[in-house]
């Protein structure tokens, strides 16, 4: 199975931060699956999550047995905000994160797969 299922649209990510002073936070949100090869996520109740990648761009997300890293563009308009919009109706979005992936990792065979 390709990694990129266990991050499709309605899967439950774990999502890691890091303040710009050490604090960690983790997360949990649901995908809204790949665009433009980028993970989409809707933020609508994050407020340390969205804290923390304005200070750190950097994230880490978990979704079965894969560790995906990657830095992040916050949209509060734009084509990003207005799929996030389109894809969750039962709550209000207030940011859409866009995750560049750079890293993916196979937790299971403890191997770096991208």
């Amino acid at each position: 199975m390709n990694w990129k299922e266990f991050f499709k649209e309605g899967k439950e990510l774990v999502l890691a931060t890091c303040s710009k002073d050490g604090r960690p936070n983790a997360n949990i949100a649901i995908s809204l699956g790949f665009v433009d090869d980028k993970l989409l996520i809707a933020d609508c109740q994050m407020e340390t999550t969205i804290k923390n990648l304005r200070e750190n761009k950097k994230i880490c997300i978990i979704a079965g047995y894969y560790r995906l890293r990657g830095s992040v563009e916050i949209h509060s308009s734009g084509k990003y905000f207005d799929l996030c919009v389109q894809k969750n109706k039962e709550y209000t979005v207030k940011n859409a994160v866009v995750v560049n992936v750079e890293e993916v990792f196979d937790l299971d065979k403890v191997k770096r797969i991208l």
